[in-house]
């Protein structure tokens, strides 16, 4: 992603300047799979179940009904459906975010969250002790309350696009003050890399429902045979994707 938020150059574009070349395949594949908490009583779907649409047949497993509202419109607005193909939400990017928030992941469980919490620079990594379920829990709640402020009561979902655009634009920016413990840009890089891991993974993890971020970027998936292309740089690959549970796209 770009710092500006709010510049000229379309969202799918842009983001996938930013950040596709930087992500290795095994991410693609979702690694977020490698987080998941084995104490956990959750099992992955099967395949029909997995590739679900978020249009209100899919129930979150952690977010409640004002969060959801949110996440349907941040992650609508960050990777919207266009031309080049079906955005954020239509791909159940949303339910990918909410099953995360219940693995080992979601729970802060791969970091040290005990203290002491002291002002750091950006190369000392990740300082705050929040885990991510609750940065989303606090940044949605203050941003809510800072759009009921300005807007005459209405929340982040009630806002029209170019509003809400602009929020996300000042998010990143820092130009809006959420509460002490999530400052704004954190909230919104949460936001942002959640939404890309969602719309790059694997369907088993419920974003990329369709594989349409793979076919976007000519990217093969689980497909056993492609390591002979390996050595063709820059040669169009003809198949589609295929994806872990062996769906073709």
């Amino acid at each position: 992603m770009s710092n500006d938020f709010n510049d000229d150059e379309p969202a799918r574009r842009r983001f996938l300047k930013s950040s596709l070349t930087l992500i290795p395949a095994v991410t693609l594949l979702g690694s977020a799979s490698l987080l998941a908490d084995s104490a956990t009583t959750e099992t992955a779907p099967p395949a029909a179940e997995e590739a679900k649409p978020t249009d209100g047949s899919y129930v979150p497993l952690y977010f409640n009904d004002e969060e959801w509202l949110f996440l349907l419109a941040a992650c609508d607005r960050l990777i919207p459906s266009d031309d080049n193909g079906p955005g954020a939400v239509a791909e159940g990017v949303p339910a990918f975010i909410d099953r995360q928030m219940e693995t080992l992941y979601g729970h802060g469980g791969i970091w040290y969250l005990k203290g002491p919490s002291l002002p750091a620079a950006p190369e000392l990594g990740f300082q705050s002790l929040l885990a991510p379920r609750d940065i989303y829990r606090v940044g949605i709640a203050a941003l809510n309350a800072h759009c009921q402020q300005l807007f005459s009561g209405k929340y982040f979902h009630e806002l029209d696009p170019a509003r809400q655009d602009a929020l996300l634009g000042q998010l990143e920016k820092g130009a809006v003050a959420l509460s002490d413990d999530c400052p704004a840009p954190m909230f919104f890089q949460q936001l942002l890399q959640n939404t890309r891991e969602g719309w790059l993974s694997d369907p088993i993890h419920g974003g990329n429902r369709t594989m349409a971020s793979w076919k976007l970027i000519g990217f093969p998936g689980a497909r056993a045979d492609f390591a002979d292309w390996a050595s063709r740089p820059n040669a169009h690959y003809p198949q589609g994707p295929v994806d872990i549970a062996g769906r073709r796209s």
